[in-house]
């Protein structure tokens, strides 16, 4: 099992170093251990969270939040999971800000596995905390508690991607309780990996359309500035208009453009030769992660 390696410390509740803002949960955790950069709890920080098995627009979505709020200065925190949380993580990571996971199992004790570098990350880079004693392996009741800690750390959260049932939609209904505010990132109104992210838009959270709208809904609600932004994203043609709108199959697509199925399958298979699409596992094509934040000519 991987351990993790860094100064290890123990917050206690009403103690010196404990985060105010966990002090608002209903029960708050007598104890809060870590590892890495306990300051970086009092920090300005934002949640960025979104679905474990998540589609490449989720990915998508949760790097820009990532990126967009660690060049505002703003610290990232998830819950480490794989999907939107890891993407959001490593992204931050990678623009050079700080990054906290919030762990169901004992803080020395990523994941899942798979999970390990975004939790080394936010130990170079911020913290990795936990209500679990030292050790600890997963267990089901943990990650609750896990959820409602992140939203309680942060003053806000961004919603990526996140079905209608689901640990997100959970940690957006904890936040609430808690008066935070919501970002809600939304999808195609044909998916279901949206359809909870959407919900919550339409009951009032606030809709980021594109980047330049979360880098002023940032820029209000934490009173800073971003250090650099980056260019529009390329046109789209027919096809890949039609899959960012919806990813689909390659005979609903040519009914869609009604084109020729033979054609739309060369069309199809440029683009993915040129990593602007991808299959999905369900046989649905998809614009890639890279497409949708734009680093493609």
């Amino acid at each position: 099992m991987v351990r993790l390696n860094g100064p290890r410390w123990e917050l206690e509740l009403g103690g010196e170093g404990y985060p105010q803002s966990l002090v608002e949960l209903q029960n708050p955790p007598e104890v809060l251990r870590g590892i890495g950069d306990r300051e970086v709890l009092s920090g300005p920080c934002l949640a960025v969270i979104g679905a474990r098995r998540a589609t490449p627009y989720g990915i998508a979505a949760a790097e820009l939040a990532g990126r967009v709020a660690a060049e505002c200065g703003v610290t990232v925190v998830s819950g480490g999971a794989m999907g939107c949380d890891y993407a959001a993580g490593m992204a931050a990571a990678a623009a050079g800000g700080r990054t906290i996971v919030v762990a169901g199992t004992g803080a020395d004790v990523p994941y899942p596995a798979s999970s390990a570098p975004v939790f080394q990350a936010a130990v170079d880079s911020g913290a990795v905390v936990s209500l679990e004693r030292w050790g600890q392996t997963p267990r089901r009741y943990a990650f609750p508690r896990r959820n409602a800690v992140v939203a309680a750390l942060c003053k806000v959260l961004v919603i990526t991607e996140a079905g209608q049932v689901s640990g997100t939609m959970s940690t957006a209904d904890a936040a609430l309780e808690l008066g935070r505010t919501l970002y809600a990132i939304p999808g195609s109104i044909f998916s279901p990996n949206s359809s909870g992210t959407n919900r919550l838009a339409a009951e009032g959270a606030r809709i980021i359309p594109d980047e330049a709208s979360l880098e002023l809904a940032i820029s209000m609600d934490f009173g800073v500035a971003r250090f650099c932004s980056q260019g529009e994203r390329p046109a789209a043609g027919p096809v890949l208009s039609a899959l960012v709108a919806c990813p689909s199959r390659p005979d609903e697509l040519a009914a869609r453009l009604n084109e020729d199925v033979l054609t739309l399958l060369r069309t199809l298979t440029d683009h993915e030769a040129r990593g602007l699409v991808e299959r999905l596992p369900d046989g649905r094509y998809s614009p890639t992660k890279e497409y949708l934040l734009g680093q493609n000519d």
